[in-house]
């Protein structure tokens, strides 16, 4: 099939749930093979963490984003959709805090200016990024545990106080289980993002993702795709042959193809059994038991513009058990203030599990929380700077990645037949990002196309359930929920 291939049958609307970057690259794919969809969209806007809102006059992501010079699939996007002008380089600069005292981590030659590690200890942190980087193949790691490489890469000195509080920051309970394929992907991927000085160069689009969406919601419209915000999936129905369909708040959606942009884990509640109607597919039950098997931490952003700058450094990693964040990172030291009528835009990142007491906080009593440690950590700053805060939340934010994971990656196709899902825990090796999203997403748009074109026609069957009000013909983002007979 292709773009310009007549409209399938009524009954072959694929349904995504999800319109974040793998929802819509997916779409994008099923659409230019001239297949039906619809993307389903809990939030009344598209993007998933890369979702913006307004501060400083402009829009900005909940979740810091950028880009390496080696993601290649999202700038392959931005180049499509005409935004290719937008991406800019930024020569960036990264540090530590650590002992109550930041230290400057942008080059080869800072690294061996770190004073908290004596010399021999500094030349071992920097050769362990030049040995991380001859690794050639993730396999050869994979049965090992971060802080067994690490120990191994650079030595107990280096790990205790450079490696361990960044895994244990970032992972908490889970420190000592992830495995060392994941930081060999961070280090990997930094190190090749790097000029030819040593410095690190990331890309960041002038607008923000903000800009690529409306450009890539507008392509979608064109190709015919339904994509309606506001509206949250309950529960995918099954029956004897596979997938049937989807209830959402307005009724069910009958389709014999449903792709699922989730976390595995909501995936399997959405699983779960209605207490009437007829038995779900003989294969929901261990289904569900893998998509469950892969925990996730989710992720708090405090946001903060200030009408000056904290520090000259744009990523600073905490090492500092007591601070409630892992990282202070600071976007107008990557996206120039003027961008935002002058003020200074920081992220304060933690991740945690969604029971800790920070993130059950209301959005007030998380900066009053904040404020004493940013006052540690910066003894100029003061509250006043504050011009305005935001609080962010994602209750799936990070798959936790362990020895041997290939084998627990949930398949894209599961054994639910029509029932398809994709998203950050099946990048591996690689770690989750826009850049992996969209790859993600058009793999599988292309694999539910390539099996609507070879799989026999059928009468479809509608699901159980009422049938609402059929919606009118359209395309592009809705308002509110829209339903009805695909």
């Amino acid at each position: 099939m292709s773009e310009n291939s007549a409209a399938p049958a009524p009954g072959d609307e694929v349904l995504v749930i999800g319109g974040g970057f793998t929802g819509l690259a997916a779409a994008h794919e099923l659409a230019r093979a001239g297949v039906a969809c619809r993307v389903l969209e809990r939030e009344p806007y598209v993007g998933g963490l890369a979702g913006s809102f307004e501060a400083g006059g402009a829009r900005l992501e909940r979740f810091y984003h950028h880009w390496f010079s080696s993601d290649l699939e999202v700038r392959g996007l931005c180049a499509e959709l005409g935004c290719s002008h937008l991406l800019q380089p930024h020569r960036t600069r990264t540090g530590v805090y650590y002992a109550n005292s930041v230290y400057r981590l942008s080059s080869p030659w800072d690294v061996l200016r770190f004073a908290p590690l004596p010399l021999p200890d500094r030349v071992r942190l920097g050769w362990s990024a030049v040995r991380a980087h001859r690794v050639k193949h993730w396999r050869d790691l994979e049965g090992l545990t971060a802080r067994e490489w690490l120990l191994d890469l650079s030595g107990p000195r280096v790990y205790e106080t450079v490696w361990r509080p960044l895994l244990e920051g970032k992972f908490g309970q889970y420190a000592t289980e992830v495995g060392a394929t994941w930081m060999w992907t961070k280090l990997h991927l930094r190190g090749g993002s790097r000029s030819h000085s040593g410095r690190e160069v990331l890309y960041y689009l002038r607008g923000g993702c903000a800009a690529l969406l409306d450009a890539w919601v507008a392509r979608l419209s064109e190709l015919g795709v339904r994509i309606c915000t506001s509206t949250p999936v309950r529960q995918v129905l099954t029956d004897d042959r596979g997938v049937c369909g989807v209830r959402t708040g307005s009724g069910v959606l009958p389709a014999r193809r449903v792709l699922a942009t989730t976390a595995p884990d909501l995936l399997a509640g959405l699983l779960a059994p209605a207490a009437t109607g007829p038995p779900p597919h003989p294969d929901v039950p261990a289904v569900r038991r893998r998509l469950s098997a892969i925990p996730y931490l989710a992720n708090l952003c405090l946001v903060l513009q200030n009408d000056r700058s904290l520090s000259d450094t744009y990523w600073l990693n905490v090492t500092d058990p007591s601070f409630p964040y892992v990282g202070v990172i600071e976007h107008t030291n990557l996206e120039a203030c003027d961008a935002y009528a002058g003020s200074h835009l920081v992220y304060l990142s933690a991740y945690l599990p969604t029971s800790a007491e920070l993130y059950r906080m209301d959005d007030d009593a998380v900066f009053r929380a904040s404020l004493p440690h940013l006052s540690r950590m910066f003894p100029q700053f003061h509250r006043d700077w504050v011009r305005h805060y935001y609080v962010w939340r994602a209750d799936h934010a990070q798959p936790v990645v362990t020895p041997h994971y290939s084998e627990r990656i949930p398949a894209m196709e599961t054994d639910v037949p029509g029932l398809y899902l994709a998203g950050m825990a099946q990048v591996y090796p690689q770690d989750r990002g826009t850049n992996y999203a969209v790859r993600q997403g058009r793999h599988v748009g292309r694999l539910i196309a390539d099996r609507m074109r070879t799989a026999p026609r059928t009468a479809p069957r509608t699901a159980p359930g009422p049938r609402p009000p059929g919606a009118g013909p359209g395309a592009g983002p809705q308002s509110g929920p829209e339903e009805g007979t695909p």
